[in-house]
């Protein structure tokens, strides 16, 4: 590792960083996809987009983000190919526009990996919950879950990161099969009542289209397609991750451009394909009624009930438990990689040597990776002891529903914080690639991977926060009444407010600090950019 200032504090012992070679391409576009979270996206997010976004144009959502974000993703990898280091937008930011934006972003970043973790532990010990019940019939409270599953993430975070890949790489395997073995029985039964319907739910222009109010016969209030999009670049958040890893894996100024672009666009392609095939299995009708129901992942359960039979519906919900927590593992060891990033740059003794430092052994950051467990699990506990979800009975009264704590407020609400946290990271990001190659000049820019691309995919992220900040109340659901959801906004303008106030403080109290922001990098790949 290099910086492009002389040691700040000679008296602190330089550290071996992270192990580098330890994943090659599979694993780090297992990690990637790992946080995207196939199953959860899917059976979470397509039912809310179809009930209460653009209806049976959902899936032609998936396809408009994907050309969104593949744009975003060409100008993200030519940066990638100039600069390898863990801090990926801290860095890329950092050499693009400044360092004061680059602290600003890296720390908006962190704050929105840090608190990814927390909303899918919050998914997962909802799923484990409902999945021990409804199987072995035993109410295990989905706090037990919560914490057990912060504890053992710990745990295997500890050491190298090879073994987080080989178990990412097996949960992801069995979760993308039984959703394919599903789109295929769609398709081995020639369709559902209302056959393929691809004319209505993959052409683009359905993607824009709002849910008309009793739509297909049914009980439905008229949605908003900017629901159904939102919902649909949701389901993405993490792809991003790849650059993460470059410090750790063999060759990344190959691999991290290519697992990028594969991730981006295979997650694009599979999330269409299952949206279109589980659509066209319910038909027109029961799609829309069932998402607008008490029970929307009944969506997904009803036609694995159907076409694969009760053994796989277990097999299914297990597998949305494990699928849950494995993005939740996978966002830790980008959260922790972030936390590293930024402690191995900051001008103390302390900092560096504990949150900045890696494991003589194992190469990992672990005190980072333990700083992020102890974040999340006091997450958790704050909600679970000062939350409250009320639900309308059937009069219409108010009902403290407990049980959903971790769904709606733990899952939903840090998910939409830290969504609209990363899009304006991956904006801003945007615009510093064109600063980058086309202001700086630093390197010779193509004009379509390094202008064009970028500023439409910088736009189109802009667009999807609008739409969320739009439609926040709705998007919040049941959780819209609450403090945390009301202070969301505002949390993340601070957080980037106190970025930039530490990176201005640092270029007056501290110059040959603020030199080093987001300029640790990899030697095969040091950039030198004044600022």
């Amino acid at each position: 590792m290099t910086t492009e200032s002389a040691a700040i504090e000679p008296a602190i012992a330089p550290q071996a960083g992270l192990k580098k070679g330890a994943v090659g391409i599979v694993a780090v576009i297992f990690m990637a996809v790992a946080n995207a979270a196939p199953i959860t996206a899917m059976t979470g997010n397509v039912p809310i987009a179809v009930g209460f976004g653009n209806g049976l144009g959902t899936p032609a959502g998936f396809l408009f983000a994907t050309i969104a974000l593949t744009l975003f993703a060409l100008g993200y990898v030519a940066m990638a190919k100039h600069i390898t280091t863990t801090g990926a937008f801290y860095g890329f930011i950092s050499h693009g526009l400044g360092q004061v934006w680059g602290m600003a972003s890296g720390l908006l970043a962190t704050f929105a990996y840090v608190i990814f973790e927390g909303s899918l532990i919050g998914g997962c010990a909802y799923f484990a919950n409902d999945a021990v019940n409804t199987i072995a019939g035993v109410n295990i409270p989905w706090l037990v879950f919560a914490v057990g599953a912060i504890l053992i993430i710990g745990a295997l975070c500890h050491f190298q990161i090879s073994l987080t890949a080989a178990v990412l790489s097996v949960t992801l395997v069995s979760e993308v099969l039984v959703l394919l073995a599903l789109a295929f029985s769609v398709i081995f039964k020639g369709g559902g009542p209302d056959g393929f319907m691809l004319n209505k739910t993959v052409l683009l222009n359905t993607a824009f289209e709002s849910l008309p109010a009793g739509a297909f016969g049914t009980a439905a209030a008229a949605g908003s397609m900017a629901i159904g999009l939102f919902f649909a670049f949701w389901s993405w958040v993490g792809f991003e991750t790849t650059a993460v890893y470059g410090e750790e894996s063999r060759n990344p100024k190959k691999i991290v451009p290519r697992a990028t672009l594969i991730a981006v666009v295979g997650l694009g392609l599979f999330y269409t394909f299952i949206s279109a095939m589980v659509l066209a299995g319910n038909g027109a009708k029961t799609s829309v009624e069932t998402s607008i129901s008490a029970s929307p992942l009944n969506l997904f359960f009803g036609l694995v009930q159907a076409n694969l039979g009760t053994v796989l519906l277990d097999v299914y919900k297990i597998l949305l438990v494990i699928g849950s927590f494995a993005c939740a593992l996978a966002f830790h060891n980008a959260a922790s990689r972030y936390l590293y990033a930024l402690g191995r740059e900051i001008p103390s003794a302390a900092a560096r040597s504990t949150v900045g430092a890696t494991h003589p052994s194992h190469g990992s950051p672990y005190i980072a990776s333990a700083v992020q467990a102890v974040i999340t699990l006091v997450i958790v506990l704050l909600f679970a002891g000062f939350t409250a979800v009320q639900v309308p009975d059937a009069n219409g009264v108010p009902v403290d529903t407990p049980a959903l704590v971790p769904y709606t407020n733990i899952y939903g609400l840090l998910a939409l914080i830290g969504t609209a946290a990363i899009l304006l990271v991956q904006a801003i990001c945007s615009v510093a690639v064109i600063w980058y190659f086309w202001v700086r000049k630093t390197h010779p820019g193509n004009v379509i991977t390094t202008l064009i691309a970028p500023l439409i995919g910088g736009l189109a992220m802009l667009y999807v926060v609008w739409l969320l900040w739009d439609n926040r109340a709705f998007a919040a659901g049941y959780a819209a009444n609450s403090e945390v959801f009301k202070a969301g906004p505002y949390i993340i303008l601070a957080v980037f407010a106190l970025g930039v106030a530490y990176a201005v403080w640092m270029r007056y109290a501290k110059p040959d600090a603020y030199a080093e922001i987001g300029r640790t990098v990899m030697e095969d790949s040091h950039e030198r950019a004044d600022t």
